[in-house]
Formats: C-alpha cells, structure tokens, sequence
C-alpha cells in the first residue's frame, strides 16, 4: 500500500508562486505514473498535471506555461511548482499514483488564491 502526503499549499495572492510537494511511501516510486490533480468547490476532480515513469509530461490547457510538475525518484517526491496563481486555481490538490491496475491518492493540501 502507498501513501501519499501533500504539502505546500496555502493563500497567496494572484500572480504568486507555491510550490506543492508529495512524498510517497513505498519502495517502487519510480515505477509509478504521477500525477496531481485538484477539485475546486461544486467542481469535479481534474487532472493538473501528470509525470509518467519515463519522465513525460502533459499539463491541463489552463495551467500551459505556469505550471512545471517534477519528480525527484531519490526523494520519492513529486513537486508541483506553480507559478502566475490565478483566483481560478483556488482548490483542493490531490497527488496521484498510478501504476495501472493500481492507484493511490493523497488527502490533499487547499491552495487559495487571493484577487
């Protein structure tokens, strides 16, 4: 069983940075496909951001160009460097791993971002 835990988020004005962190727990990091997704209030859960264990990367159009997802296999880390924070990306983060028939997910770290 993997564990997930998120941190770095909180409020920031728009036009800000954060940058969000998630540290898993188990021993076959690399191998997952890793991905972050948020869900704003009254909003479905969407896909953010997403590494695979090859190093790719896809982005949601809306985050194009602020948004840089990076994995660090050493550190079982995944980071989310979020820079030009609009009011819209006011949400919940999810981290997400995915290792085909099997995925785990975080709880979650609130960002809320300030007109």
């Amino acid at each position: 069983q993997e564990q997930l835990v998120e941190s770095g988020g909180g409020l920031v004005q728009s036009g800000g940075s954060l940058r969000l962190s998630c540290v898993a727990s188990g021993n076959i990091f690399e191998a997952y496909d890793m991905g972050w997704y948020r869900q704003a209030p009254g909003a479905q859960r969407e896909l953010v951001a997403i590494i695979r264990s090859n190093n790719s990367t896809n982005y949601a159009d809306s985050v194009k160009g602020r948004f840089t997802i990076s994995r660090d296999n050493a550190k079982n880390t995944v980071y989310l460097e979020m820079n030009s924070l609009k009011p819209e990306d006011t949400a919940v983060y999810y981290c997400n791993a995915d290792l085909g028939v099997l995925d785990y997910w975080g709880k979650g770290t609130l960002v809320t971002v300030s007109s």
